[in-house]
């Protein structure tokens, strides 16, 4: 459940080559910003903007005079940032996704057409194919104890060896409105969480989290 093949579908990102070779999506998050220069240094001259060093934004995309984007970065075709969203660097954010007002993202990739529109935090994270957090919604991405991140499902716990890592979640995901995702928190396709939830651990594709233990299968 918790693998990359079972939450994302990579025809639906830029930066598909990055996962490559790799099993857990959490894998990738320490490389994404050296990936980013490499990928940014293929992209078209006719599509892509180059403002400065490790940005690059398509022509296509919608940038509100004050939202800040920092190095390294690739905004792909069709996106919007809007005012006052604050990219701190290390983000891929995908085809014609929404980085809404106040939305702060770090050390993140994006699926084309996800949305993070309203006073969220995504950091250390992956966002399968329209995916969308509720206004409020936010990943956390380190422990309270500062000890490294364990992904624990029913079955297995896997160790990430990592001090920081957010949430995995796969396309079509639906987060209700002011929820955090503890983490290592890895969320399957087609689920929705209900607004006001903390989730953890893993939660099953295609069901419904109503809250801690009480997890139903959709129709």
């Amino acid at each position: 459940m918790y693998k990359i093949n079972d939450l994302f579908d990579l025809t639906k990102t830029i930066a598909a080559d990055i996962f490559n070779g790799r099993e857990y999506p959490w894998d990738v998050i320490p490389d994404i910003s050296e990936y980013i220069f490499k990928l940014g240094a293929t992209l078209s001259e006719d599509e892509y903007d180059h403002p400065e060093e490790g940005v690059w934004i398509a022509k296509d995309a919608k940038i509100f005079p004050s939202a800040y984007i920092g190095s390294p970065c690739i905004i792909d075709h069709g996106a919007e940032v809007r005012h006052c969203a604050f990219i701190r660097g290390s983000a891929i954010v995908g085809k014609n996704s929404v980085v809404g007002n106040s939305v702060e993202l770090k050390n993140v990739i994006l699926f084309d057409n996800v949305q993070v529109p309203h006073y969220n935090y995504v950091g250390d994270s992956i966002l399968g194919y329209k995916a969308h957090l509720g206004a409020g919604s936010l990943t956390s991405n380190v422990k309270s104890d500062k000890k490294p991140v364990v992904i624990k499902s029913e079955d297995e716990q896997i160790e990430t060896g990592r001090k920081k890592v957010g949430a995995m979640v796969g396309d079509f995901v639906e987060v209700g409105c002011n929820s955090v995702l503890n983490p290592g928190t890895v969320i399957g396709r087609n689920t929705n969480v209900y607004p006001t939830s903390s989730v953890r651990g893993v939660i099953p594709e295609n069901s419904i989290y109503k809250g801690k233990g009480n997890i139903v299968s959709k129709a």
